[in-house]
């Protein structure tokens, strides 16, 4: 018992489980829709145009987190714009949009003689170092995109599948998208903080391509992508915890295993199931 709670004798250790939580849950969330779009790069797209927006909030004396979140969201509604209006590809999109505004940020801080800020807890995360203020601000965030989410469902879901189908039924294919996009950066701002805009990627991606391993339905893949980022976020922590390593690294690596997990397990079921077939093929036959 001592294992399982020693961690939590500490009161950052409390709040940084509650944030990872949230984040694993929200990323893993978002991320059932990335995957079925096949945006699998915008998430690292949107992480690294968010270094403009800590660098103009450093020159401005701002708050870091909500100048990255005004240049994560201004980014998420360009490469929509381009993407829709340029007639280009959504990958090529995102790669025009997130260089450009990540070479504005370089470009910002090489201007600095005096740079002071720790660029190491952005590009890596530190939710260990998670302050109330903090945890109330990545709730709220993850509260409000929840929100969103639920009350957008039924069309983000139609228009994934199939949204010229969609559009013919009545509904705004290119809101949707820009919502969708919307949300994917808030979700970004949201697990910088917990992994850093390194490996925020990851965590946004690998549960619900773990979850895409087990099931081609999507509320099952959903719950399950939400489940896996959960215990991913959870079970990252206590590693990082005894290993005294990197916990946003450590979080990532834990989901990388989930996602082999599953991968092992669908070729067991694969397996099984032409052994089944193949079992049956004489009796079939008689």
């Amino acid at each position: 018992m001592n294992l399982l709670l020693g961690p939590f004798h500490y009161a950052f250790m409390e709040r940084a489980a509650i944030a990872a939580i949230a984040v694993g849950v929200l990323c893993s969330a978002m991320g059932t829709f990335v995957i079925l779009r096949r945006l699998a790069f915008i998430g690292d797209g949107i992480a690294h145009a968010s270094f403009a927006g800590i660098v103009i909030a450093y020159l401005r004396g701002a708050n870091y987190y909500a100048g990255a979140a005004i240049v994560a969201v201004l980014t998420s509604l360009g490469i929509g714009f381009v993407h829709r209006r340029g007639r280009i590809s959504m990958d090529t999109s995102i790669g025009v949009l997130f260089t450009s505004a990540f070479a504005l940020g370089v470009f910002l801080m090489s201007r600095q003689s005096n740079y002071a800020v720790d660029l190491q807890s952005f590009l890596f995360g530190d939710i260990l170092a998670v302050q109330s203020k903090d945890l109330f601000t990545i709730l709220g965030l993850a509260v409000g995109v929840a929100v969103a989410l639920l009350v957008l469902y039924r069309g983000l879901l139609c228009t994934t599948f199939d949204p010229v189908v969609a559009q013919a039924c009545g509904l705004n294919a290119g809101f949707y998208e820009y919502a969708l996009l919307v949300m994917v950066a808030l979700t970004v701002i949201i697990g910088i903080q917990s992994v850093g805009i390194v490996l925020v990627a990851a965590l946004l991606v690998t549960p619900a391509a773990a979850a895409y391993q087990l099931t081609q339905r999507f509320a099952p893949m959903f719950l399950l992508s939400m489940c896996f980022g959960g215990i991913s976020a959870l079970g990252g922590l206590y590693l990082s915890y005894y290993a005294r390593g990197s916990s946003g690294a450590t979080i990532v690596l834990f989901t990388t295993i989930l996602f082999f997990l599953a991968m092992g397990l669908r070729a067991l079921r694969q397996s099984a199931a032409r052994r089944t077939i193949q079992a049956s093929s004489p009796a079939l036959s008689k």
